[in-house]
């Protein structure tokens, strides 16, 4: 997400809709900066059990920052301790918060006021849509939706008469595939090769496709799912996932499409996406929906600990490898050994 500068409390509460993904309710949040630049966002329920402050302490520790603002968004009597508590934690790890804030019904109040005085009884009226931060994002196109649930919806499965052209998809392609590795040569293992060969194909197609801005059909989306099982074709494309934000349009439509018993490998790919994007809200929707379907599938689980960790996603900047890299990297041809002395 393009980095957003903060200024002013409204500032701070104009840009966590679009940090998040969708406009909270009910929660905490805690923004991250660098030079008064946001740099990370994590959000819990007010009613988050009582290892919720020392956790989501952990995990901004985990990032580089160099101050916090900590919102709670309800009433008083439920937004106050959490928010608080997380300040005091905050502070108590070196961590310098410039705001803790309650927001409710279109007006804010602040937990850091130095005595009597500094904020109206009745809290500061603010306009989320006129704020700066907020119409900068929304020029950049980024999207706040009006909650999670509307967040979850947009990766569910499709239905109607698409998700029954799907399954008919779905079912030739399962047929092709067979097919097509039961006319193997016999020196091609298990058809192992030309796997990989429909599977790189199959891949490059889709990137290609979204990179341009087209969308695939549902055979070529079927195709590319039924490839997708397949763990190296899966680490192909997990490879080659950036932060570009096409990623994520591409990985939500195949996975939306995904008939049931595909969805680990494409959820997986989204929340990978997500996460490189900044997205953590999404990322974590995407890892829901591949556990769901497979509770042991590795990369989600995988995904799961890095999100829960808080592990910022620069830690892959300058992944994936470009491709003369890649090339480049291979170990070098060893010479033959010369018998004389």
């Amino acid at each position: 997400m393009t980095p957003l500068a903060l200024r002013t409390p409204a500032d701070l509460i104009g840009a966590v809709p679009f940090l998040l993904g969708f406009h909270p309710s009910d929660s905490v949040v805690v923004v991250g900066l660098r030079a008064r630049r946001v740099v990370f966002a994590a959000r819990g329920d007010l009613d988050e059990p009582p290892g919720f402050v020392e956790y989501v302490t952990s995990v901004v520790m985990r990032q580089d920052i160099d101050t916090a603002a900590v919102v709670g968004y309800g009433p008083d009597e439920q937004a106050r301790e959490p928010v608080t508590a997380i300040r005091g934690a905050l502070e108590r790890h070196g961590v310098g918060v410039i705001d803790a804030l309650r927001v409710a019904d279109g007006r804010y109040w602040s937990y850091a006021c130095p005595g009597e005085g500094c904020c109206p009884p009745d809290g500061t009226a603010f306009d989320p849509v006129a704020s700066p931060v907020a119409a900068a994002a929304t020029h950049a196109g980024h999207v706040a939706l009006p909650d999670r649930e509307a967040l979850v919806r947009q990766i569910e499965p499709v239905g109607g008469p698409t998700r029954e052209s799907m399954r008919q998809a779905t079912d030739s392609a399962t047929a092709r595939l067979a097919g097509l590795l039961a006319a193997s040569p016999p020196g091609d293992l298990l058809g192992s090769r030309a796997l990989r060969r429909l599977g790189v194909a199959a891949v490059r197609q889709a990137m290609r496709r979204h990179r341009e801005g087209g969308h695939l059909t549902d055979d070529e989306v079927a195709w590319l799912t039924v490839l997708l099982v397949h763990l190296p074709i899966r680490d192909y494309a997990w490879e080659r996932v950036s932060a570009d934000e096409w990623h994520l349009e591409l990985w939500a439509d195949v996975l939306r499409r995904a008939e049931s018993h595909l969805v680990p490998a494409p959820a997986s790919l989204l929340a990978f996406a997500a996460w490189r994007c900044g997205q953590g809200a999404l990322a974590l929707a995407a890892v829901e929906r591949a556990k769901g379907a497979d509770p042991a599938y590795s990369m989600a689980r995988l995904l799961d600990d890095v999100l829960h960790h808080g592990i910022p996603p620069s830690t892959l900047d300058g992944f994936p490898v470009p491709a003369h890299a890649r090339a480049g990297s291979r170990r070098p041809r060893r010479r033959a050994r010369s018998d004389s002395l």
